[in-house]
């Protein structure tokens, strides 16, 4: 006997009759055929397919691709596309641009194209990048035009089967509270797809908004500086390519070494088993053609470009990733470095995100600069200041560039990078030495993430609910001697959900931090190490030995707690 109900059936007729993508209708009514005639498994999927409605969120939309109400499709970013049509009408914004990108995953350029015909519709000038680009570029060229709003079509780094939708406003960064709330509002109003104006003689942007970007991204590296770096890189399957390579070779370094199977968009992603630079065996590839290269350098892209990874030498012709923290500070410090070495003195604000490490904020202060910690996301890095200087987040997302690009963006940071790593080597010097050096001023910041994901999200309130109602007294063998509830905000940072312990030094230890929270984008609770040793007598290496013994101890007992 059929589990699909009377009532989902005339849900899923009426979602057949609305649908204008022949492929989704197709797909849906294949399912509901077997549905009917028995197939759980197909039951279950329409079951869940329509199981409420895609959220619009911070993140705007992310999801499975597929037909129904739950799922990234045609009728979702119509609804969508017409429900932030109306919150700019609503504010103001009337007739202004609207820039619209898009990545190379499935179906990216139709939803952008529904969205300009859309925005069109409305009355706003609508301007659609010229083809699939990093995300960055459309973050650029929401400033340069002078837009209201911004929107790429683009799922970062989720898996292949996913597509997303990334709303930014005329600031140039991404949506925050209360707008998202206030855009879902409008969507949750829109009538049917059919009622939604559509105009197609939008404007599709020629080369300009490339050249544009480029030319601001090279612009940031300082003339006459040295540019003998060996790079290998890798775009993942994703649009940074050639992006990337011009940056570079504009900048006046090397051609990179590319990875040729990843070189290419591909939104299948066949050679990585989860598109994310952080995955393990994700950069297997790269760092192969690094070690027969003997490069100096290893950079990395997720699939849109707004992430960069960074591998460096081990020596004996090995190599190791760097975590994102030790990038965040190797980048805070270069500009630092870069306005020194200018005869210039760096103003304005260094921020990172509170499940970021604490040594930025140890750099910037050493430099009397002011420094700010956000909630996670570069929604809230992007507004932590006017004058916002340099941003980062641990999860590889770095803004080099605040002025022209305010989001991560992962092809001026590499750029970043490279300049740096050719710096250090005209000294005889490598960037492990000035990851060193770090340590040595302001004391070791061993971090670490332990995360655990969930088939079934209710669990995920559960697991947080627990720590709420049990909180550890000691993690790793040293004691908490303060625990803070995120949801009960502060004057420095907005409520969330999430936990903080402080814990009391040790031995060889100055202290630590972990940090617990549901992930944002993927059904995860993940937790953020961090301890802290002073480089004493014995010296560093002792130092990294006593805080990675102590990381090792939390992030047991961290992982012993998710699983209760």
């Amino acid at each position: 006997m059929s589990a699909v109900t009377p009532e989902l059936v005339t849900s899923v007729q009426a979602w057949l009759a609305e649908d204008p993508d022949p492929a989704t209708r197709a797909e849906l009514a294949a399912t509901l055929d077997a549905a009917l005639a028995g197939d759980a498994a197909a039951a279950g999927g329409i079951a869940d397919a329509f199981a409420g409605t895609l959220q619009f969120g911070t993140a705007g939309l992310r999801g499975a691709l597929g037909p129904g109400p739950n799922r990234m499709n045609r009728v979702v970013v119509g609804r969508a596309a017409a429900g932030l049509a109306q919150y700019l009408l609503d504010t103001g914004q009337a007739g202004r641009p609207v820039v619209i990108g898009y990545d190379a995953r499935h179906n990216s350029e139709v939803f952008a194209r529904d969205t300009a015909a859309i925005m069109a519709g409305a009355g706003f000038a609508a301007r659609l990048c010229p083809r699939p680009l990093p995300t960055p570029v459309l973050a650029g060229a929401i400033l340069r035009h002078g837009a209201a709003a911004g929107v790429v079509v683009t799922a970062s780094h989720n898996p292949p089967q996913d597509n997303g939708y990334k709303v930014y406003l005329g600031d140039g960064a991404q949506i925050v509270p209360p707008a998202d709330a206030q855009i879902a509002a409008r969507i949750a109003s829109v009538g049917p797809l059919a009622g939604i104006p559509r105009n197609e003689a939008y404007e599709t942007l020629d080369e300009a908004v490339v050249e544009d970007y480029l030319a601001r991204v090279t612009s940031l590296v300082l003339p006459g500086g040295p540019r003998d770096v060996t790079v290998a890189y890798t775009a993942m399957h994703g649009v940074g390519s050639p992006l990337m390579r011009a940056a570079l070779t504009g900048a006046g370094f090397p051609e990179p070494l590319a990875v040729a199977a990843q070189d290419q968009p591909d939104p299948d992603f066949p050679t990585v088993s989860f598109p994310n630079p952080e995955e393990p065996g994700a950069m297997d590839l790269v760092l192969d053609v690094a070690a027969h290269g003997r490069v100096d350098l290893v950079l990395a892209n997720d699939p849109d470009a707004d992430r960069c990874a960074v591998g460096i030498p081990t020596g004996a012709g090995g190599y190791r990733m760097c975590t994102g923290d030790e990038v965040g500070a190797l980048l805070g410090w270069w500009i630092l470095e870069r306005g020194r070495r200018a005869g210039q003195r760096v103003t304005g604000t260094y921020a990172n995100s509170i499940v970021s490490s604490q040594l930025l904020g140890a750099i910037a202060r050493d430099a009397g600069l002011p420094f700010r910690e956000t909630l996670t996301g570069f929604k809230w890095i992007a507004r932590a200041a006017d004058d916002l200087a340099f941003g980062y987040e641990e999860a590889l997302g770095y803004c080099v560039d605040p002025a022209g690009v305010r989001d991560k963006d992962g092809i001026s940071a590499g750029l970043l990078v490279a300049e740096l790593a050719a710096a250090v080597k005209a000294q005889g010097r490598t960037v492990q030495d000035v990851l060193d050096d770090l340590a040595r001023q302001h004391g070791v910041h061993a971090t670490r993430q332990v995360s655990l994901r969930f088939a079934d999200l209710a669990a995920i309130p559960a697991v947080m609910a627990d720590l709420r109602a049990v909180p550890p007294a000691a993690l790793g063998g040293l004691a908490v001697r303060r625990a803070v509830d995120l949801e009960a905000g502060s004057p420095d940072l907005p409520p969330t959900d999430g936990l903080a312990y402080h814990l009391a030094g040790a031995p060889g230890v100055a202290g630590a931090r972990v940090i617990v929270r549901p992930s944002g984008t993927e059904p995860k609770v993940k937790a953020y190490l961090e301890v802290q040793a002073p480089v004493g007598p014995a010296g560093l290496p002792a130092a990294r030995t006593a805080a990675a013994a102590v990381l090792d101890a939390i992030a047991a007992d961290v992982g012993a707690r998710l699983v209760r």
